[in-house]
Formats: C-alpha cells, sequence, structure tokens
C-alpha cells in the first residue's frame, strides 16, 4: 500500500515538475498568442478604415479585413503551440488541422454555409449596408452585413436577423438599389367622365407636387374598364427612392388628385356598386322561360312585366291560408 502510494506520489511530482518546467513557455504561448490577437484587430481595422469612404470597396474591406484577422489568429495560434510544445511540427499542426476541420465541417454545416454566403454577399454586393431591402415579411434598412447573418432594422424600428444563407439562395428587392424610382396609383373615375379633361386634370395636379421628378416625366394611362368606373394609372418618379419620400410623395399626389378632379372640377370618383337581378320565378313559372323578364329567347316575343313585391306577398300568403284550410278541413274529418 505504502509502495502504491509512494508511486501516485513521484507520478503526481513529476507531472507537477513538468507543469512547472512547461510554465514558462505557456507563458510566452500566451503572450505571443495575444499579440497576434491584437495585431489582426488592429489588421482589420485598418483594412476597415481605408475602405470606408469608398462605397464600392467598403464591403470588400469588410471581408479582407475579417479574412486577415482570422488567419493572423491562426497563424498566431500555431506559433503558441510550438512554443508549448517543443516537439510538434509543422506537419502535425497541419493534419491536426485536415482532421479537424472535416470534423468541424460536419458538426457545424449550417454555420460554414452562412459564413460562405456571408462572404459572397460581401464580395458580390447585391445590396449593401444602408439599402432598404425586402425580403419575404420583412422590410427595413440593412444595418450591418456579418459572415453569419444579416441584420436589417424595420420601419418601426425592430429589428431583424436573417441567415446569409437565405439571403442568398432567395429572391430579395433591394428597393434603393438605383437612385430613381417609379411609383404608381389607380384612379377611378366615372363613365359618364370626359376622361382626355380628367387626364389633363391628373397631370396639372401632378405639377403642383415639387417630390415629383420632371425628368422621367410621369404619365396617365387608362388601364381598364372595370365594373363601375375608368381605372387611370398614374406612375412619377422620385429620387432618393427611400421609403420616406415614397410616402411623402404618395400622399402629396394621391391629395392633390382628389383636390383637382373632385373638389374643384366635379370629376367623379364613384365607390364600388354591384347590381343585383332578381329572377321572377316560383313553382308555376319555374322553367317556363316565356314567364321570366331574365332569361327569355330572343324573338318577337312580349317581355313579361315584372311584378310587384307586394303583390308576390300577398299572393304567397293566399296560398298559405288555402294550404292551412284544407288542412283544418282535413283534420275535422
Amino acid at each position: 500500500m505504502n509502495a502504491e502510494f509512494s508511486a501516485l506520489a513521484d507520478k503526481m511530482q513529476s507531472m507537477l515538475n513538468g507543469f512547472i518546467a512547461l510554465l514558462p513557455n505557456m507563458v510566452l504561448a500566451l503572450i505571443v498568442f495575444s499579440i497576434f490577437f491584437f495585431v489582426a484587430r488592429a489588421i482589420k481595422r485598418v483594412v476597415k478604415r481605408l475602405t470606408r469612404h469608398r462605397r464600392q470597396a467598403r464591403n470588400l474591406g469588410l471581408v479582407l479585413g475579417r479574412l486577415a484577422q482570422g488567419a493572423t489568429i491562426l497563424v498566431g495560434l500555431f506559433i503558441s503551440l510550438s512554443i508549448v510544445i517543443p516537439s510538434l511540427k509543422a506537419n502535425d499542426l497541419v493534419q491536426l488541422l485536415g482532421i479537424s476541420g472535416v470534423a468541424i465541417g460536419f458538426a457545424f454545416r449550417d454555420i460554414l454555409q452562412n459564413f460562405l454566403s456571408g462572404i459572397l454577399i460581401l464580395l458580390t454586393e447585391p445590396f449593401q449596408i444602408g439599402d432598404q431591402i425586402v425580403f419575404k415579411d420583412f422590410e427595413g434598412t440593412v444595418e450591418n452585413i456579418e459572415t453569419r447573418a444579416t441584420t436589417i432594422r424595420t420601419y418601426d424600428n425592430r429589428r431583424i436577423v436573417i441567415p446569409n444563407s437565405e439571403l442568398f439562395t432567395n429572391s430579395v428587392t433591394v428597393n434603393t438599389a438605383f437612385d430613381s424610382r417609379r411609383m404608381e396609383y389607380d384612379v377611378g373615375i366615372g363613365y359618364g367622365d370626359d376622361i382626355k379633361q380628367a387626364k389633363r386634370l391628373i397631370y396639372e395636379a401632378l405639377d403642383e407636387v415639387e417630390e415629383i421628378l420632371k425628368d422621367p416625366a410621369p404619365d396617365v394611362l387608362v388601364m381598364e374598364l372595370a365594373e363601375s368606373s375608368v381605372n387611370i394609372r398614374v406612375r412619377w418618379w422620385i429620387k432618393p427612392p427611400r421609403r420616406i419620400d415614397d410616402l411623402r410623395s404618395r400622399d402629396q399626389v394621391i391629395t392633390a388628385i382628389k383636390q383637382k378632379l373632385y373638389v374643384e372640377n366635379g370629376i367623379d370618383l364613384p365607390y364600388p356598386t354591384q347590381q343585383i337581378l332578381f329572377h321572377d320565378q316560383t313553382e308555376e313559372t319555374d322553367g317556363d322561360r316565356t314567364q321570366q323578364r331574365e332569361g327569355w329567347p330572343a324573338g318577337k316575343q312580349e317581355v313579361p312585366q315584372p311584378r310587384s313585391i307586394s303583390g308576390s306577398l300577398r299572393k304567397l300568403a293566399e296560398m298559405r291560408s288555402e294550404r292551412d284550410g284544407n288542412g283544418h278541413a282535413a283534420n275535422d274529418k
């Protein structure tokens, strides 16, 4: 028992001596790794600062900065391990990195997919920081594009975090991709109104709106003969094409058109209406088209006159009373 305890104590003493012997190397390795870590952060900041004022190269600067930071930290890690374990060679590190890379790739497939998608988004630049985009049910301003996810801020001041793989593999609408943007709105006028006059008045209303660009010029087009109105599509251009500019121009255009057409010139802006025709069919006339006002055959045949509602109701009441009378008579027998 004493021999076993002595062997264990000797082993622990040997391990402690080995740790004490490696302690200077561990401290040196920690210092070296810290230096590489801070140098990597400095390299990232420098790259971002060099491309900050260049819109076309800003995303490329983010990619290069993050890649340079990761590569610098990886080199620092290799050097630190070599200091702690002098027997560890470079080829051993490469082999270890390859094996661990395959394992990490299977374990963190979604994370790596988002990472690669983020790199491609930053390089191809389908949208940039500050753009206003629409993705599925989300719409807002791009705040940040990271290697894992993209953050947008909605117009009601909420933050949405979208994985980069979703953005890269699905359709995204970029509302601020170009300097100007065309807006449109449909206006309905009555069938009895003069279309040429209405179009002229709409052009006059658009000329009074300062938010609208003169070049390209707005246009007014008749689009549809609807059920209760003649629909005219009004199209105009705004610059810049941001959400607030869209709302302002739309508010001013609709207000000006309503004032010009309806208030000042009496052009009808009809509500949707629906006409319901009741077929005059009873048990006696059902199937006899000569006795119906709707669906009569073509020819010289006279069209039946409409029956009054009061007369129909009176006849229905008489039929019910006769039926009830017959029933009571049968019961009396």
